[in-house]
């Protein structure tokens, strides 16, 4: 197998750290977005949206978004288990990885996408025709990431973990989303205490640093 990966995007970040927490070691071929390898064309006969991460495997099958490649690596190695073993945890570790992509990571894209002019065109990531930024979707991000925050803050004043009393991949998906809503432009206001409290508990595992 091999991973199609990059250094700084959110994405193949989360597929990093969860393959960390698994101990899972696959062979990585880097696309550096900067200069627009995502859509060179050797690139785009592997993945022809032109988004990383992308997992070939061993039979040339391509597996493309981030969660999906996460779930084929929990399907191969269940243990230990980060997307939940009852009915209620798969359930709530759904749910809330649901709910941090549509409010909280959303809310990133939007900010980074349409603040920025060299974005020009750019509107989508990956291989569409040109797509123009909308200036005004960084007003729409703000108060979507100030209710996101206010929501996550709160459920984490009731546990530990966001899906509950275990470590999940929603917490993954939470940390990617965070720090990279930081780079956006968009910050965790001060009087967050339980999600700067989850924070600092997130960056300090060793996974956060894949």
């Amino acid at each position: 197998m091999i991973l199609y990966d990059s250094v700084w995007a959110p994405s193949p970040r989360r597929v990093r750290i969860f393959l960390a927490e698994k101990q899972i070691t696959v062979a990585r071929v880097m696309i550096d977005l900067r200069r627009d390898e995502q859509l060179d064309p050797a690139f785009l006969a592997i993945n022809p949206r032109g988004v990383v991460p992308a997992l070939v495997l061993d039979d040339g099958e391509v597996i493309t978004e981030s969660a999906s490649i996460c779930r084929f690596f929990e399907a191969m190695q269940p243990d230990p288990p980060l997307f939940g073993t009852t009915p209620r945890s798969l359930a709530q570790i759904d749910s809330w990885t649901r709910r941090i992509e549509s409010d909280g990571y959303a809310a990133a894209v939007y900010a980074f996408r349409n603040s920025k002019p060299q974005m020009q065109g750019r509107g989508q990531p990956g291989n569409w025709p040109p797509i123009p930024i909308i200036p005004e979707l960084v007003d729409r991000a703000t108060v979507m990431w100030g209710c996101f925050v206010e929501a996550l803050d709160e459920r984490l004043s009731e546990s530990p973990w966001i899906a509950g009393d275990a470590f999940s991949f929603a917490d993954i998906t939470g940390l990617i989303t965070i720090d990279f809503a930081a780079r956006a432009g968009l910050a965790v206001s001060e009087d967050r205490h339980n999600v700067a409290r989850w924070h600092r508990v997130m960056t300090a595992r060793p996974s956060a640093s894949a």
